[in-house]
């Protein structure tokens, strides 16, 4: 099974329809609503092998957390947008996108469960990153 959560009913109509055209809808769960509270109804009993988390980044750490109950061990944690064009290692920008990304990443860092990098991404908008968690 997948899951595909969305706080925005347009998303849900893109994604249900692309999973329709590619023949796999049947096999995924369509979750609307505010991430933090529909990531809560999942059950941790069905274990995930992989979490892509792209949402608002204040919130990353309460998502990554819900995450993590649900991928099983042995499974990847992904959370897109943590450089930021290097605004989270300016200790002079502290809005709370970068506290998000810093909270997460300070997380991290003590989390015994998890082995953790993050990969920098270079594009035409910028560079960023993702932080690729492998839940031991």
């Amino acid at each position: 099974m997948a899951a595909c959560l969305s706080s925005q009913v347009l998303d849900d109509l893109v994604a249900r329809e692309n999973f329709e055209y590619a023949g796999v809808s049947d096999k995924i769960k369509i979750l609307v609503g505010p991430a933090a509270e529909t990531l809560q109804t999942l059950p941790s009993e069905e274990k995930f092998d992989l979490a892509f988390i792209d949402a608002d980044k204040a919130s990353n750490l309460t998502y990554y957390l819900q995450a993590k109950r649900v991928v099983k061990r042995g499974g990847v944690i992904i959370v897109d947008n943590v450089v930021r064009n290097g605004t989270v290692a300016n200790p002079d920008i502290d809005d709370e996108n970068v506290r998000g990304v810093r909270n997460l990443l300070q997380h991290i860092k003590n989390d015994k469960e998890v082995d953790a990098t993050t990969i920098g991404t270079v594009s035409e908008k910028g560079y960023d990153g993702f932080l690729y968690s492998l839940y031991l």
